[in-house]
């Protein structure tokens, strides 16, 4: 150990005449622990949170979408061959889009609708995990009423169940003298199913490609294709590839291209978090370099002695500057250690449960990513290492002739 390391420890210690000082190291030393265990905590569930998001967008929701710029794609089959020779493509399926408004009992709220094949949608969106009862099968319905399949809270808001029946009024109907006729069909509920958001949930019915035709009066083809890829990270790279396959008449957006202002919002907030959290590390530098040049005016006639026997002013730098290195060096680990328990315990002891019709999760979502942490770790240990400069140099500047002379 260098003559540098252990002056440097020595001054840790308290004497009785510096408990203060001790005491403002002790501070900072919590206040360092208390920011990176704050910063590790936060930005874990805020990652959790904004995959929770991204999952649940996505599996009701295709990772690519080809539409055409037309507004329709007249021959459905033909392109999803086309589709599917793609590399990086596993499935396509044909789906039309429409809006309509959904009645039973009175009550009646405005739905979204989607036009779907049932043999085929199932391997593209996720939401067939999600069926709390039937099936995307339900939708075949050789006689009898066309089946539609409703999420939770609209079923909830008609009150109707399974095997109850709806009216669907589509404003897409023939003209005459009097305007545009509605179109009025009568369906027959065959499945419910829950995504855990709410504006799914509340807003999203599923009919076969049939009904939705006769419903939007779309006479042949389809809206779009809906593609799912292998990688969902890299479904800009299949988007662009399935572009240049397809030819500039069709528009290809993948997943982030679709919902590229949520996530884009998402990505600046934790940055703004990041920030407004390491403020309390900068608080707590602040007190390190209180408690280190109180140590200076506290030890002048020591480093006066020391420089009297040859110390430089690189080692007088030094002994501070590890001292105001340990100070940040144990607050920075002992905050990992505790930020990182603490996501271990939420993460396995879900204590804190939110409402399921405002957030799309029902518990607090914890996805701890070493890259944050990491960063997290060595901005603290920045941040204090600066708080150390001011007053190392300034124990340098101390004259021998000046601090002894009136000892």
């Amino acid at each position: 150990m260098t003559f540098e390391w252990f002056v440097s420890l020595r001054y840790l210690r308290a004497k009785r005449k510096q408990k203060f000082i001790s005491l403002i190291s002790i501070i900072s030393v919590l206040g360092v622990a208390v920011g990176v265990m704050a910063l590790i905590v936060v930005l874990s569930v805020y990652t959790g949170f904004t995959e929770g998001l991204r999952d649940q967008i996505i599996g009701i929701n295709a990772h690519v979408l080809v539409q055409r710029f037309s507004g329709f794609i007249p021959d459905p089959a033909g392109t999803v061959r086309e589709i599917d020779s793609v590399p990086g493509v596993t499935a396509a399926t044909p789906v039309i889009y429409g809006q309509a408004l959904i009645s039973s009992g009175g009550r009646s709220t405005g739905v979204s609708l989607r036009g779907i094949d049932p043999a085929t949608a199932g391997r593209v969106i996720a939401i067939e995990k999600k069926m709390k009862t039937g099936s995307f099968q339900s939708l075949r319905t050789p006689a009898g009423l066309p089946a539609v399949i409703l999420g939770v809270e609209l079923a909830r808001q008609l009150r109707v169940a399974e095997g109850g029946k709806i009216r669907l009024i589509s404003p897409n109907g023939p003209l005459s003298p009097m305007g545009v006729l509605p179109r009025v069909l009568t369906c027959r509920v065959a499945g419910m199913f829950a995504t855990g958001m709410f504006e799914y949930d509340s807003g999203i019915a599923f009919v076969d490609l049939e009904t939705a035709r006769s419903l939007t009066g779309l006479s042949r083809g389809v809206h779009g294709i809906e593609v799912r890829v292998e990688d969902i990270d890299g479904a800009d790279r299949v988007a662009a590839a399935i572009g240049r396959r397809l030819g500039p008449q069709y528009s290809v957006r993948d997943w982030m291209q679709i919902n590229k202002n949520l996530f884009a919002a998402l990505k600046l907030e934790k940055v703004g978090i990041f920030i407004a959290l390491d403020l309390i590390i900068l608080v707590a530098a602040l007190n390190i370099i209180s408690a280190l040049v109180m140590v200076v005016m506290e030890k002048k006639r020591d480093i006066a002695i020391l420089k009297s026997m040859g110390a430089t002013n690189a080692s007088i730098i030094r002994i501070f500057f590890y001292q105001g290195m340990i100070i940040g060096a144990i607050g920075t680990l002992s905050g990992v250690v505790a930020g990182l328990g603490l996501c271990w315990f939420l993460r396995h002891y879900p204590i804190i449960e939110l409402p399921r019709n405002v957030y799309p999760m029902s518990t607090m979502p914890i996805k701890v990513v070493p890259l944050d942490v990491t960063v997290i770790g060595v901005s603290a240990v920045v941040i204090t290492l600066l708080a150390t400069l001011y007053p190392s140099w300034q124990a340098s500047r101390v004259r021998p002739a000046e601090a002894l002379s009136y000892e």
